[in-house]
């Protein structure tokens, strides 16, 4: 079983820029949404000069940080022009840009990273800045998709499986209230994974469903408890794909929320299956709230 942070907070945002339309977008949005939440935005360039050093000149080291300073002033120019009372607070780092989004957040700040970089070669592609930071990450990370194309409809939506996803819940309802907006709570359960075996496929249905739907009204049951003036919606759907359920709900909402699984590999921590899906292929902005996989790495 995983537990979600511990805390619902919504703290400053922290974007990371590269200089690509993806990143301009995503600052552009985290602007909107550092001011809906009445907080700073830090706008982050991750040079990686440290890391450069012993390999190139020192004439080089110079172009890259007057570049990537040149970056951060055009760039919160532009937020500030168009959210003249946020507080922008640019910030240049040396280390690497995964390193620096990380450190930026701090302990509750919320990184906002674009659907790729500069060494994207797909819209539908999220960069590897942008999966190691959402996999390594210690706080919430939104993953910007959709929001140039996407048509504001005030829903918040939430991928809730059990009790355990409270804290991804309240997260979600604290976006659905700054946008004054409501928040949809969707629980997709894979049948076949959740029978095991076909031939009691029959038996169990019943049983099963009638299980999903007491935690998911357990959580709404809360959410409605703490945030009596939001509008919530509450839904439960059975598919044998859990991700292209919620990819096409996320066409009728502004952000989706959900745990972002972690799974164990050699190479270190990873996005579950489902999250990984979701990042590439929603039609809105993702935020991933932390979790822990079980000792035995089990993910949905």
């Amino acid at each position: 079983m995983e537990a979600t942070t511990s805390s619902s907070e919504l703290g400053a945002v922290i974007v990371g820029v590269d200089g690509s339309e993806p990143a301009r977008q995503a600052a552009m949005w985290a602007a909107a949404e550092a001011a809906r939440r009445e907080r700073p935005l830090h706008i982050v360039h991750g040079s990686d000069t440290d890391g450069r050093v012993l390999y190139v000149s020192a004439q080089s080291i110079e172009r890259v940080r007057r570049t990537g300073r040149e970056l951060l002033d055009a760039t919160a120019a532009a937020v500030r022009e168009r959210f003249p009372g946020l507080q922008v607070n640019p910030e240049f780092s040396r280390s690497a840009p995964v390193r620096s989004l990380h450190q930026a957040a701090g302990p509750d700040g919320t990184i906002v990273v674009g659907s790729r970089g500069l060494g994207g070669f797909s819209s539908l592609m999220l960069g590897s800045v942008g999966l190691k930071v959402a996999a390594g990450a210690k706080t919430p990370v939104i993953i910007v998709r959709g929001a140039e194309n996407g048509a504001e409809t005030g829903v918040v939506l939430a991928a809730v499986r059990d009790e355990h996803d409270l804290d991804c819940a309240r997260y979600a309802a604290r976006e659905a209230q700054l946008r004054a907006g409501s928040l949809r709570l969707l629980h997709v359960w894979n049948i076949l994974q959740s029978v095991g075996e076909v031939v009691t496929l029959l038996d169990d249905v019943e049983e099963i469903a009638n299980e999903q739907v007491h935690h998911l009204n357990a959580v709404a049951d809360r959410i409605r408890e703490e945030f009596p003036d939001l509008s919530v919606q509450v839904d439960a759907d059975k598919s044998t794909s859990v991700a292209s359920v919620l990819v096409e709900a996320s066409r009728q909402a502004d952000l989706l929320v959900m745990g972002g699984r972690r799974s164990p590999s050699y190479l270190g921590p990873t996005l579950g299956r489902v999250t990984h899906s979701l990042v590439h292929h929603a039609h809105c902005p993702v935020q991933l709230i932390p979790r822990h996989t079980d000792k035995d790495g089990s993910e949905s």
